[in-house]
């Protein structure tokens, strides 16, 4: 009070003091106990938002032995702090300075000081908005008054963290292509996105994947109209039920609008959440006697919960020994690993399929089961169980198939293509699979329409050579293939359109494509792959477009032909070239965006054009190429290979920004597949790698071998071809070896880059090269390393020799020896 008397003498400017110090007595922090916030206020650290019915509150917290401070929400009912959602996991404050508040354009935003650390994205016009936090523990933005969810601005449901909450959703909505999943926190003292996540992967037949990075680590299988395939547990639980939700509108293509999961507790008074951890998917319950969350169910919940525990075609079952069985027709594919219970490698057929005479596969019925992972699945709901059998068993890929709707006597067709991979037995529950085998398999015991009519065929054609003259039989007989071939021609042609319109490709028709090339005019020939031509063109509304037309002398050409239809229909990224569609009726034709610059090749190998590339220019280039590569190899829906990345085949837009092109030889794996064998090598001498050119051995690391070459003909300006160095005759790559032994290695830069260069950088694209270019798979790095190599100060290890190093080549040796990286195309190459 003396303090207080003192300033009232002094002037009135003591009185104004005195006010402030008995504001700041009596009301020491000003608390938001409402569940709202409006454009007025804010929320600083200390202060918080709880819900109406007092169960949640949202505020500013430090997790566990952090000192960095999170906005959050958590239970407020419950006495240990259980944290639900928070939204700057990755982008921490460092003090109690945050501050949650409208902006002046009404965005929601968490501020340190002057720097947004996170703010809330609308879909909708903002209207004097509010900010709410609902009994639910769903925080929504929403212009004021408003009550209908469908209107809201923005809610915390649409974006968790690592907790699903009653009435939360998981999935896709298709509208606005909004996926929910939830993120694992990196640890309990860190709430940024860890490893693993839970998600729904769109495949053609949707499923849950328990994912540890880009690596699948679990699956419950796909929903089949009653429960998920992969859940043995099909009785009702006494606490939650939940619900699998598939919304259509014919207003939309595809109709599907929205795939969902989400759960309600069954007694509201009980709180339930799920949760991802470490590797794990729990169901949690709170305890009020013991004051803990007990966990009352997990994915994975035994070995055979782990993805691709048996390998393909391996069937896990959990109760037998040992767990993983081969189905029946196929053995350990090694008989040693399996042996010492490492069953990875999975199972192989015991008699191949007839494949072309398809007439004489069936297919092995199997009850119980948790069906494959449905990366590569077809689905038809409109068909029944007799029509996707025959359409599986006309179609040699297809491997297996089933009911896409068990319920009642089932609906719905759903085939697997490639390895059937994932599968377990249930004792009860699971589902019944249809799994493709060769008759020739006497231990078979199912018998199939398939089988009866050709003995039925098998009887009249006997019956009708002992009735009739064998010059009779003979032209029923050449009728029937002639009309058989016609039959299968059509089939497989409608087979074709129907998986091309599957993948939503718009088809041209060969008018289209003939008036939009001059009736492909040779003036209009821009290249010539080894499948056919190339062709410039103009749509009639103008758009410039590229023509791939597939030569009708191509025997292989068919299979590259969908291999690359279907490979780039499922990748989007500005460094890939993109297909606008492709004609299929009277001619195999594939139309592409033009890219006005022509091939990287046309620049880097010609002395005139090579001046227009610069060196920012290349190193953007080398970039570009890397970016698209890593796509392929790691963020697409797809793991892709390449198989014959070249000068020739990175194309340039207007802006000479790099595009990959010709996925004709590609090759796709899915999960975590990253490599594979082929006795049909296929590419370009000069670009392959060691192990593939010799033994047919390709895999992501042999992408990034001619990635080696590509990066050094780009700052070299040559071709990976014969050149003089001292008294030797060495390729590109050993004249760059010996250089870089000799610690001479400017003297490879491009003479037309010199003024322009910035020399670490080109001597780092030298190193990185070499690098890429090692003679063994394991030495080389990922793209993943290789863009951080290129793009940062790093140390980078020494290089070992590189592949196809020629100690000294002669004239008289033969120009075909491997050591000679020329640049040949091969289709076909017997690999020893």
């Amino acid at each position: 009070m003396i303090l207080f008397s003192v300033r009232l003498t002094n002037s009135s400017m003591g009185m104004f003091s005195f006010m402030i110090i008995v504001a700041y007595v009596l009301v020491p922090v000003l608390k938001i106990s409402a569940a709202n916030l409006t454009v007025s206020q804010s929320i600083i650290d200390g202060e918080t938002l709880v819900s109406n019915s007092g169960q949640f509150e949202l505020g500013f917290f430090t997790p566990g032995k952090s000192t960095k401070r999170y906005l959050g929400i958590w239970y407020k009912i419950i006495p240990v702090q259980r944290v639900v959602w928070v939204p700057n996991g990755a982008n921490p404050i460092n003090d109690s300075s945050g501050i949650l508040a409208f902006s002046k354009t009404w965005n929601l935003e968490v501020r340190q000081n002057d720097t947004v650390v996170w703010s809330a994205t609308y879909q909708k016009q903002a209207r004097n908005p509010e900010a709410v936090l609902l009994d639910n523990g769903n925080f929504v933005i929403r212009n004021e008054g408003e009550t209908n969810p469908d209107e809201y601005l923005w809610q915390s449901f649409d974006y968790p963290s690592d907790t699903l909450l009653p009435g939360m959703k998981l999935g896709w909505d298709l509208r606005t292509g909004l996926e929910r999943r939830i993120t694992s926190w990196k640890s309990s003292d860190d709430p940024s996105p860890g490893d693993h996540s839970w998600g729904l992967k769109l495949n053609n037949y949707p499923e849950f994947y328990l994912m540890n990075g880009t690596r699948k680590s679990s699956r419950i299988g796909p929903w089949n109209g009653l429960y998920f395939s992969g859940v043995s547990q099909q009785k009702p639980n006494p606490f939650y039920e939940f619900k699998y939700v598939v919304k259509n509108d014919l207003k939309y293509a595809p109709n599907k609008v929205e795939m969902s999961y989400s759960f309600v507790p069954k007694n509201s008074s009980v709180l339930v959440a799920i949760t991802i951890g470490e590797g794990q998917f729990e169901t949690r319950r709170w305890g009020e006697t013991m004051e803990r969350w007990g966990v009352f169910e997990s994915t994975p919940k035994d070995a055979c919960d782990t993805y691709g525990y048996c390998g393909a075609y391996g069937n896990c079952w959990i109760t037998v020994s040992p767990v993983c069985q081969c189905l029946e027709g196929f053995s350990p594919k090694s008989t040693q690993e399996w042996n010492v219970m490492n069953w990875t490698e999975g199972c192989i057929r015991k008699k191949p399929l007839s494949c072309k005479e398809y007439y004489k596969d069936e297919f092995v019925k199997y009850v119980g089961l948790k069906v494959p992972d449905t990366t590569h699945t077809w689905v038809d709901e409109s068909i029944d169980l007799d029509d996707c059998r025959r359409r599986c068993l006309s179609n040699c890929s297809c491997m297996a198939f089933t009911n896409s709707d068990i319920r009642g006597a089932g609906s719905g067709c759903v085939m697997w293509f490639g390895d059937l991979i994932d599968i377990r037995h249930f004792e009860t529950g699971g589902q019944d699979l249809y799994i493709r085998m060769s008759s020739a398999n006497s231990d078979l015991t199912t018998n199939t329409r398939a089988q009866q009519r050709h003995k039925r065929v098998k009887i009249i054609i006997a019956t009708t050579t002992a009735a009739i003259s064998g010059i009779l039989l003979f032209c029923i007989f050449v009728m029937y293939r002639v009309r058989r071939n016609i039959a299968e021609k059509s089939e497989k042609k409608e087979n074709i359109e129907r998986q091309l319109e599957d993948l939503d490709m718009p088809l041209f028709d060969l008018c289209t494509i003939t008036t939009a090339t001059n009736n492909f005019s040779s003036n209009n020939m821009i290249g010539k792959g080894g499948f056919g031509p190339v062709y410039k063109g103009k749509l009639a509304d103008g758009q410039e477009i590229a023509v791939k037309r597939l030569s009708r002398s191509s025997g292989q050409g068919i299979t590259e032909f969908i291999t690359e239809v279907k490979l780039i229909a499922k990748v989007q990224h500005r460094n890939l070239v993109k297909l606008l569609g492709c004609c299929i009726r009277e001619e195999k034709i594939l139309v592409y965006e033009y890219m006005v610059n022509g091939s990287l090749d046309s620049f880097i190998f010609d002395e005139q054009k090579g001046k227009f590339l610069d060196w920012p220019m290349r190193f953007q280039i080398i970039l570009g190429v890397a970016r698209g590569l890593l796509y392929l190899h790691q963020d697409s829906r797809l793991r892709i290979i390449h198989r014959d990345l070249k000068a020739s085949n990175v194309l340039l837009d207007e802006n000479l920004n790099p595009k990959i092109s010709d996925f004709g030889m590609a090759r796709a794996f899915g999960g975590d597949q990253t490599e594979g064998n082929t006795n049909r090598v296929v590419g370009t001498f000069g670009y392959m790698a060691p192990e593939y050119a010799v033994h047919g051995l390709f895999s992501i690391k042999s992408d990034v071998f001619s990635f080696g070459i590509l990066l050094l003909e780009i700052v070299c300006g040559n071709k990976n071809r014969p050149l003089c160095h001292g008294n030797q005759t060495l390729n590109l790559v050993g004249c760059a070896w010996e250089l870089w032994k000799e610690k001479n290695a400017l003297d490879l830069i491009d003479s037309n880059v010199k003024d322009s260069c910035v020399i670490t950088e080109a001597l780092r694209c030298i190193h990185v090269s070499l690098l890429c270019v090692q003679q063994y798979p394991e030495d080389r790095p990922t793209m993943t390393s290789i863009i951080q190599m290129l793009v940062s100060e790093m140390e980078l290890v020494e290089p070992k020799e590189p592949g196809f190093f020629p100690k000294r080549i002669s004239d008289d040796e033969n120009v075909n020896k491997m050591s000679i990286n020329e640049e040949l195309s091969i289709t076909s190459l017997n690999g020893r």
